[in-house]
C-alpha cells in the first residue's frame, strides 16, 4: 500500500500530531489549530485534513476513556445538534469554500473571542461564569461543525461558547471531548462520500497513528495537575497567537 515517503512531510506531520494529541488530552484546544497549518505546509489542506481524521478518531477514543463520566450535558444538548447542521453545510459547500476562507473565519472568531475576554477582564467580569445561552450556543455550534468539517478547526467557536461558562477544567475538557468525538465520527460519512480516504491517505494515517495515544494521554496528565488560574490564561494566550496566525494566513491566501 503506498504511503507518503517525503521526509519533510514527516518533519511537519509528527509534531502536528503531537500538538493535536496534547489538545485532545485537554492541554489547550488551540494546539489543535497549530497542528493542521503545520501539516498543511507540506501537503494541501484538504489532504492534511483527510490524513488527520482517522488519527483524530483514535485520539477521541483515548480521550473518551480518559475523561469518562465528566461532562456538562447542557452544553452538549445546545451545541451538538447545531454542529451536525454545520457539518452538513460544510459538505454542501465543499466544492467552493477554500482553506483560506476557513482560516480567515476561524482566526477572526478566535481574535474576537480573546477581545471579549479582555473586555470582561477590564470590566472585572471575566472571572464570573456566564449562564448558558441557547441561541449563542447554537450559532457557534453551527460554525464549529462547519469549520471542523473543512479543516478540523472547530475549537475556537466551541471555546467561544464554553470557556466563559468557567467550568471546572476537567468538566470543560470532558465535555469538549464528547462534543468533538461525535463531530469527528459524523464527519466520516461526508469524507468517504467526497473520496478523501484514498489508499495513500489511509496508509499515511496508519504510520502516524502510534504517536496519537501517547500525546493524548500526556495532555490529559498535564490537565489533571494544572490549576484553574493557570489553565484559563494559558488557553486564551494560545488562542490569541493562533488566531493572529490564521488571520494572516487566510488574508494572504485569498
Amino acid at each position: 500500500m503506498p504511503i507518503i515517503t517525503d521526509p519533510y512531510f514527516y518533519a511537519a506531520a509528527i509534531p502536528a500530531v503531537i500538538f493535536v494529541g496534547l489538545s485532545k488530552g485537554g492541554f489547550g484546544g488551540a494546539m489543535a489549530l497549530i497542528g493542521m497549518p503545520l501539516m498543511a505546509l507540506v501537503v494541501s489542506p484538504i489532504k492534511a485534513a483527510a490524513i488527520m481524521l482517522p488519527i483524530l478518531i483514535v485520539m477521541d477514543m483515548v480521550s473518551l476513556w480518559t475523561w469518562r463520566g465528566v461532562f456538562d450535558g447542557r452544553t452538549l444538548k445546545i451545541m451538538l445538534p447545531a454542529a451536525i447542521v454545520g457539518i452538513g453545510i460544510g459538505w454542501l459547500t465543499a466544492t467552493w469554500v477554500t482553506a483560506a476562507h476557513v482560516r480567515l473565519l476561524v482566526g477572526a472568531i478566535a481574535l474576537l473571542f480573546v477581545a471579549d475576554y479582555l473586555r470582561q477582564r477590564i470590566m472585572d467580569t471575566g472571572k464570573q461564569p456566564l449562564a448558558h445561552n441557547p441561541i449563542k450556543g447554537q450559532i457557534l455550534g453551527i460554525i464549529a461543525g462547519f469549520t471542523s468539517f473543512v479543516s478540523h478547526a472547530g475549537g475556537p467557536p466551541y471555546q467561544f461558547y464554553a470557556l466563559p461558562l468557567r467550568q471546572d477544567p476537567k468538566v470543560f475538557v470532558g465535555t469538549s471531548v464528547i462534543f468533538f468525538s461525535v463531530v469527528n465520527a459524523v464527519k466520516l460519512v461526508p469524507y468517504f462520500a467526497l473520496g478523501q480516504f484514498d489508499p495513500t491517505n489511509l496508509a499515511t494515517s496508519a504510520v502516524l497513528m502510534p504517536v496519537a495515544p501517547v500525546a493524548t494521554l500526556t495532555g490529559a496528565w498535564i490537565v489533571r495537575r494544572i490549576d484553574r488560574s493557570v489553565f484559563y490564561p494559558f488557553m486564551y494566550t494560545m488562542i490569541l497567537v493562533v488566531g493572529a496566525k490564521l488571520v494572516y494566513d487566510g488574508w494572504t491566501g485569498l
